[in-house]
């Protein structure tokens, strides 16, 4: 029984969880405040003005029974032939009493369509202009106002009394039809805001209908378009081009995973092969030390190979933290083409870095150090022998800037877009033979947007590249 309970009442919280019912509730309570606060505001406008009605009735009556009265010789006063020769009508279901007393509390005059109310003797201190009252009695409730007049010198009182009995039967029917009324509308209104967030929140069901059917092997479905509301529009668009993100972003990681496998796996099996050739028969010395330099190639390819991907591992994972120091890239640029000269020299090349004024930006000079070494390297690798490789720092309206341009046969047009990507490279078979990676060009990216900066390629076939780091301006610090 204790489960059974647990279990019907589980879908309460997830009911009132849902979007849907809270739409509802919130519609419907804020028509249930405007349908109160306007039953107020009318059932105590028409309370008002049905006391101010009844309060002109019995100064009506008052006004038309003092016109009525008249005095005999001895000073009463009487009304000749009746109350203007009939007694005081009722009217809309209620009554009239009107009295005239003395000021010793002697009741000289009364007509009415009222049975003798026990009213009592009214008091003889009321001034002219009293307000009338409501005096409840047990055949009904009365309106009653008591005004003085002078009759020939005598002071009299007039009393007059109006039966409410009509009056708070009119609002009392008020206050029911509005309820009525109000409950009414309250429903239609509780069903219409169901409607309607059903009506509007089905596109938003749909897409979450939608998205569930999209796994990691169908990133390239897409959420369909549907005539809906401008803000699910912006969240579908928004969903979509997340997905878009993701499978570019599962697209290069399979790639990068495939060619991470494929490199590896190169190396791997040149030591095995080397080693596997060194281990078949009896060998000198000599022959013994080349496979050993053979193996060592392999494994400083493979030290250079998981550094950089180590490296790229840390800069996506966001550990990788730049230590950003004043420097100076004409000195950078100097010192980077005094460390690599003797690789030029040995492809016949020269390498030359022009002396321009000191370039001053806030950096970390390694990783700008490595970037413009992996930017060199490259350029010494491609270029032909007898070309020169030209290392320069200056500044420009764009911002200070490194670059390095070289005359080799430069990038075709279908592989710009792509040279920055990792393992991507223009001739593959070429870049194993001079022990590339394929991500130095990716590492140079990296470095300069963690700068706050890019890298501009300048290209064209057969007339060399230049590649050029653009760094953001130092600030000032006055």
């Amino acid at each position: 029984m204790t489960s059974g309970g647990r279990q019907a009442s589980a879908p309460g919280p997830g009911l009132l969880r849902s979007l849907r019912t809270r739409i509802t509730l919130w519609y419907g309570a804020i028509i249930a405040v405007c349908l109160v606060a306007y039953s107020i505001m009318v059932g105590t406008s028409f309370t008002g003005h049905i006391g101010v009605e009844l309060d002109r009735r019995v100064h009506e009556d008052i006004e038309l029974a003092v016109r009525s009265v008249i005095a005999d010789a001895e000073g009463r006063p009487s009304w000749p032939g009746g109350f203007l020769a009939k007694e005081v009508d009722e009217e809309e279901g209620g009554g009239h009493w009107i009295e005239v007393w003395n000021t010793q509390g002697e009741r000289l005059l009364a007509a009415g369509t009222i049975a003798a109310p026990e009213l009592g003797r009214p008091t003889d201190a009321v001034e002219p202009g009293h307000q009338a009252h409501t005096v409840v009695l047990p055949s009904g409730a009365l309106r009653v106002l008591t005004e003085p007049v002078r009759f020939q010198g005598t002071r009299f009182l007039v009393r007059a009394a109006v039966s409410e009995a009509s009056s708070r039967a009119q609002v009392r029917s008020l206050w029911l039809e509005l309820a009525g009324l109000s409950f009414l509308v309250l429903m239609l209104g509780g069903l219409g805001g169901h409607l309607l967030a059903r009506r509007s929140l089905g596109p938003l069901a749909r897409m979450a209908d939608d998205a569930r059917r999209i796994t990691a092997e169908q990133l390239h479905e897409r959420l369909p378009a549907e005539t809906s509301s401008t803000e699910l529009d912006q969240l579908r668009d928004a969903f979509n081009d997340t997905l878009a993100r993701l499978e570019r972003s599962f697209e290069q990681l399979r790639r990068f995973s495939a060619d991470a496998s494929h490199e590896l796996r190169t190396p791997l099996t040149a030591l095995r092969s080397v080693g596997e050739v060194g281990l078949r028969s009896a060998r000198t010395v000599e022959d013994y030390r080349e496979v050993i330099g053979s193996m060592l190639e392999e494994v400083d390819r493979l030290t250079r190979l998981a550094g950089e991907l180590l490296t790229l591992a840390r800069t996506e994972a966001g550990e990788a933290k730049l230590h950003s120091e004043p420097l100076d890239l004409s000195a950078l640029a100097r010192e980077v083409a005094q460390d690599l000269a003797v690789l030029a020299e040995e492809r016949g090349q020269a390498l030359e870095a022009r002396a321009d004024p000191p370039v001053i930006v806030h950096g970390d000079r390694l990783a700008l150090r490595q970037a413009l070494i992996n930017l060199v390297d490259n350029a010494v690798k491609y270029a032909p022998e007898g070309t020169r490789v030209l290392l320069q720092a200056g500044r420009d309206p764009q911002g200070p800037f490194i670059e390095v341009k070289d005359e080799g046969p430069g990038i075709p047009a279908e592989h710009r877009e792509r040279i920055f990507e990792r393992f991507y490279r223009v001739d593959k078979s070429r870049s194993r033979q001079m022990g590339g990676t394929g991500l130095g060009l990716s590492l140079v990216k990296w470095t300069a947007e963690a700068h706050g900066g890019r890298v501009e390629l300048e290209t064209a076939e057969g007339r060399g590249s230049t590649f050029r780091l653009v760094l953001p301006q130092p600030v000032s610090r006055d």
